[in-house]
């Protein structure tokens, strides 16, 4: 793997380490001291008794997909912290102050972000998630006893967090809701399968994967509403109200990546696409008007596959990366 990814490009590996259910503590060196770098301290699928809870103690920079008791505390000033969460894709994600101490007039905080945000990019991206950028942000020095418990919008989330004093800190509680359509999702693998339905909403859901990837559609149902399929037009999917997009780049934010393909009619069949972008998006556009799905698959895309240039593939985007 080039040396020349940037941040957003370390998401390969740290879902390489979680997908080997590896417990891996990765540092980005080429984080600015003013980032929230990201590292990964991965938990999968203890066996734990029943009623029992898992504790740990968190890190400056972690990474958690299990649901426990984490306590941080300060052994000297921390400035630059972040904790990311991610569940399954049809899991919420439950944030929980047990206990804080921090010193909020002293220059500390502690912030729950509804998504993931790094460098400036978000997802979901603000086009995308039902809440404002500012409504996002729940700032315990502001809420206080206010609200102690924050669920996320999808199956990620954050905390950030400064405390200059060694001994404060905090504890949180983090419990996992099942969501019945999940909507914005960023994937946990390498490989999956993944079927979207968003049922008479008007809104837009993105399905991240933060590898360069192969990605089959095998059913897409667009504008079904009493059982008929409404006729669409043959002029692509600008102005149609209902369509599925493909998206490629570096980063975390969707708005920001660049469009490889629109799909604006239903098919029952198979549409393969390699797409050698660090991060590749599949984003469905909804108006609210109908039942809108489709079913999809993908696997990591390796060099072999590269090399294998076929018809039914995007080719000239993103390959020189990998």
């Amino acid at each position: 793997m080039p040396s020349a990814f940037q941040l957003q490009c370390h998401f390969v590996l740290i879902f390489l380490a979680a997908s080997k259910g590896e417990t891996r503590y990765l540092e980005v060196r080429d984080a600015g001291e003013d980032e929230p770098f990201l590292l990964l301290s991965e938990d999968l699928k203890r066996e734990l008794s029943a009623g029992q809870i898992y504790r740990r103690s968190l890190r400056c920079i972690d990474m958690l997909s299990t649901e426990g008791q984490f306590t941080f505390t300060a052994d000297q000033p921390q400035l630059h912290c972040a904790t990311f969460f991610i569940g399954e894709p049809e899991e919420l994600i439950t944030i929980e102050y047990n206990f804080v101490n921090i010193d909020c007039e002293g220059g500390d905080f502690l912030k729950v972000f509804d998504g993931w945000i790094l460098k400036g990019e978000k997802f979901p991206s603000s086009l995308d998630h039902p809440l404002t950028t500012s409504q996002r942000y729940v700032d315990f020095c502001e809420s206080g006893n206010i609200q102690r418990s924050i669920r996320s919008s999808q199956n990620v989330a954050m905390i950030f967090f400064r405390i200059h004093q060694p001994g404060n800190g905090f504890t949180v509680t983090i419990k996992k809701n099942t969501n019945l359509f999940p909507c914005n999702v960023i994937s946990q693998t390498p490989s999956g399968r993944f079927t979207m339905v968003i049922p008479h909403q008007h809104r837009n859901c993105s399905f991240s994967i933060i590898y360069p990837v192969v990605i089959k559609i095998s059913d897409l149902i667009l504008g079904h509403l009493n059982g008929l399929f409404l006729k669409k037009s043959s002029a692509g999917c600008a102005g149609v109200g209902d369509f599925v997009e493909l998206l490629g780049g570096a980063g975390l934010d969707p708005s920001k990546m660049f469009p490889l393909a629109d799909l604006c009619h239903s098919f029952h069949g198979s549409a393969q696409m390699k797409i050698g972008c660090d991060n590749t998006v599949l984003r469905m556009v909804s108006s609210g008007k109908h039942v809108n799905r489709v079913t999809f698959e993908y696997h990591q895309l390796d060099l072999q596959e590269t090399e294998m240039r076929k018809e039914n593939s995007i080719e000239e985007f993103c390959f020189p990366s990998i």
